[in-house]
């Protein structure tokens, strides 16, 4: 290995998000805090230098958007996805968040529905609510371990009217990487009852061994007629502070009332550091991406063969991407309060707790294992140390 991921970096007392609000939100200074989805891992070499070089500049003025950097995207899209994006396709946004509020806002009316597959990504609840819209839930079903669509409900709630629906791809917080197939289907129907999709595509490129993902407007121009694509680099290189990320829409219409609502937000002026980190993940970051998958597979087989020996209670969904497992907590006999003072105060751990995802997710817990294998062994240790006494 190149890279070395089994480094702990001292990130508390650095403004840290996710490493310095654990006595505030969890009543512990002392937690291991393995819930939001960072990394603790240095972004690539590359992308350091990039923004090295960058901020000795000196004058940090407002800034425009570059050749260099539409390309890199495009590149990196055709050589990684086999997607042969546009550059009339592109725009940017401050985030994938929101991408999804302003999309929610343009492609739907207020008080209409908008369908999300639960249990998943928290805010895609706010972002529906919070612009009056409805929530269409059409839960997810465990067949052979894993998470699969149910179509026939998700056909009856296009039946009954809803006309937008937030994809999330691959799934955050099971891991699923939707297979072509599904994909398909689900595009069908999309077509056949002119739903709009709003496809969260952020973990597109932590895809674990074995499997492969599919954009989902790649499938056929009458499929990307229909299609918002959220993507970021921000997951995939650990840049999420950077707030850089792009829509691609190759619908004319749909795009120009998206470009025209983030210039009346005042949202679309380019990041002065954004872009040159970027570039420099897409086209020198690869190697070190390569080297990050295989380390974060080796952590997915190290919890749960520790899980399944220490606390078989446990039953852990094995991810096919993104860098988190979904845990079914249920046989520990402890409803969401009881498990967050199993975490919070008796183990000293911070996992994301599932009933934020919907309420299919009551029960459930999403440990985020792109950690160095120490901290994830350590966490683990605390977790299944603690929860003895409970059983």
């Amino acid at each position: 290995m190149t890279f070395n991921f089994d480094r702990i970096i001292d990130r508390s007392h650095t403004q840290s998000y996710k490493w310095d609000q654990s006595e505030k939100l969890f009543g512990n200074k002392d937690i291991l805090p393995l819930w939001v989805a960072d990394m603790d891992f240095e972004s690539p070499p590359a992308v350091q230098l990039a923004l090295q070089n960058r901020v000795s500049q000196g004058i940090y003025g407002y800034t425009i958007k570059s050749e260099a950097y539409t390309n890199a995207i495009i590149r990196y899209f055709k050589r990684r996805h086999r997607w042969e994006l546009k550059p009339q396709w592109l725009t940017d946004s401050p985030g994938i968040v929101t991408s999804l509020s302003i999309a929610v806002d343009l492609f739907s009316e207020p008080g209409s529905s908008v369908i999300l597959q639960s249990p998943v990504y928290y805010p895609f609840y706010d972002v529906i609510r919070m612009n009056n819209r409805e929530v269409a839930i059409n839960p997810l079903v465990i067949r052979n371990g894993r998470y699969e669509m149910n179509f026939d409900q998700l056909e009856q709630l296009m039946i009954d009217g809803s006309k937008l629906l937030l994809l999330c791809s691959p799934h955050n917080p099971g891991g699923r990487v939707w297979e072509r197939e599904e994909l398909l289907q689900l595009g069908a129907l999309c077509i056949q009852y002119g739903v709009t999709v709003v496809s969260d595509e952020i973990h597109c490129d932590l895809i674990l061994p074995g499997h492969q993902h599919t954009p989902f407007a790649s499938l056929s121009e009458e499929i990307a007629n229909l299609t918002i694509t959220c993507l970021a680099p921000t997951k995939t290189f650990n840049l999420p502070g950077l707030q850089s990320s792009f829509i691609v829409a190759n619908n004319s219409e749909m795009k120009r009332k998206f470009d025209y609502r983030l210039k009346t937000l005042s949202l679309h002026m380019a990041h002065y550091l954004a872009q040159d980190a970027v570039q420099a993940a897409y086209d020198e970051g690869e190697e070190w991406l390569d080297e990050l998958l295989i380390y974060l597979d080796g952590n997915v087989r190290v919890a749960i063969s520790y899980l399944e020996e220490h606390l078989p209670e446990v039953k852990v969904m094995k991810p096919e991407g993104t860098y988190m497992i979904w845990m079914d907590c249920r046989g520990l006999g402890l409803d969401v309060s009881g498990l967050k003072e199993l975490m919070f105060l008796r183990a000293g751990v911070a996992f994301s707790e599932g009933s934020v995802f919907g309420l299919e997710g009551q029960g459930w817990l999403r440990i985020n294992l792109a950690c160095p294998r120490s901290i994830l062994q350590e966490a683990l240790e605390r977790f299944c140390r603690a929860a003895k006494p409970t059983l």
